[in-house]
């Protein structure tokens, strides 16, 4: 039996099958390996386990009432945990199922993001792989958080399978005859009137929605943390008037996804369905329209071919989306009341690209001369905005 230690960690690889045969064995080596590393946690590396027999299953029992928490068992194979899930040790000790292994070499990238890149497998199936091996509490986080959305009633995509893909994860979706709406308006250009139409209306239905505010967080909090993030590049007066516009925004308990570009929402048997999950939040639409502003339209002003590159579409094609999803989205505005709310929502989109600068993107080709021009939309709309909320 192989053995590795990790930090605080001692993980054991058993192999083959543990039965009557070898368990007084295998658990006289556990016992003294464990005496050898005092003070380590033990883990159970599952991976090369075939079969676990009663005899096998009193070893785990006896290892874990001889610690103060419960025994880990890793990479479980479907039919041992299946005899552990049957016998109610998957209650017991902490388990965890070993990830099937899926490759995307070849596959067609429909979506790609800040945390991971989504695939088309096949007809029916995507795979969203998030970047890194520690990815895993990410992905049932934004399991978690499609299910509240779900069940609110928000047309969501449930991944129904974690895999390993290489050495990163990714979390798997039926989609059937599914496409982007971003890969639509590219195919259909002609159409984009009747595409943004449906795609703000969409945004409306998932903002009107109230959730659970109990089991997601705060979108005023997240962006008041921005606000923190960026303190130390924003003067003083401009740093206390935004954080006074914002803890001015009413809570709510309406629907916020956080980062719902054209390429997060899918046209599933022709009716739009929400991906990505993993940003979804409560808050006042405001928080929603700011961050689809700093995605579609900050990038390209320092970095001409952005919008081509990051989502495939012209820059003119991104002013017209972003432009007419705010006419639709706020229906029959007078032309001096649209432009109010436009700035509302813009203020806070640059101060979230403002705070991207100094955290994903410091360092990075771009980031300083893209901090002050973003510092300079900020002392501009500061002088024309009153309020943010938007409804």
């Amino acid at each position: 039996m192989r053995t590795e230690k990790d930090g605080n960690r001692l993980i054991v690889y058993p192999e083959g099958r543990i039965d009557a045969s070898n368990a007084p064995d295998l658990l006289k080596e556990l016992e003294a390996v464990r005496a050898e590393n005092d003070g380590c946690e033990l883990e159970v590396d599952a991976g090369g386990l075939e079969y676990i027999s009663s005899a096998g299953l009193r070893v785990l029992l006896q290892l874990t009432r001889s610690q103060d928490r419960p025994l880990t068992v890793v990479n479980v194979r479907p039919a041992v945990y299946e005899i552990l899930e049957t016998t109610g040790f998957t209650e017991l000790l902490r388990v965890k199922k070993a990830y099937r292994s899926i490759s995307v070499d070849g596959c067609e990238v429909i979506g790609r993001g800040f945390y991971g890149t989504i695939y088309r497998i096949d007809d029916e199936t995507i795979v969203k792989v998030y970047k890194g091996k520690d990815s895993i509490p990410m992905i049932e986080n934004e399991i978690r958080m499609a299910r509240t959305a779900f069940l609110g009633g928000i047309p969501t995509a449930i991944a129904y399978d974690i895999v390993q893909v290489g050495g990163d994860y990714g979390s798997v979706f039926e989609m059937l005859r599914a496409s982007t709406y971003m890969e639509w308006i590219r195919n259909a250009p002609e159409d984009r009137e009747q595409i943004v139409d449906s795609y703000a209306r969409f945004l409306r239905q998932v903002n009107g929605t109230v959730l659970d505010g109990k089991t997601l967080p705060s979108a005023k909090q997240r962006f008041l943390d921005c606000l923190e993030g960026a303190k130390g590049i924003l003067p003083a007066d401009q740093y206390g008037r935004l954080k006074q516009l914002i803890e001015a925004v009413p809570e709510s308990m309406n629907a916020v996804h956080g980062d719902c570009h054209l390429k997060n929402v899918m046209q599933v048997n022709g009716e739009p369905m929400l991906i990505d999950m993993d940003t979804l939040s409560v808050g006042n639409a405001v928080f929603e329209l700011a961050c689809i502003f700093f995605g579609i339209m900050a990038f390209e002003e320092d970095e001409p071919g952005n919008t081509m590159r990051f989502y495939g579409i012209s820059h003119e094609t991104a002013e017209y989306v972003w432009n007419r999803t705010m006419c639709i989205y706020f229906g029959d505005r007078d032309e001096e009341t649209l432009s109010d709310l436009r700035n509302r929502v813009m203020l806070l989109g640059w101060l979230y690209f403002l705070y991207r600068m100094q955290t994903d993107f410091k360092g990075k080709p771009l980031s300083d001369i893209r901090t002050e021009h973003a510092c300079g939309h900020i002392k501009e709309l500061l002088g024309k905005v009153r309020e943010l909320a938007v409804y």
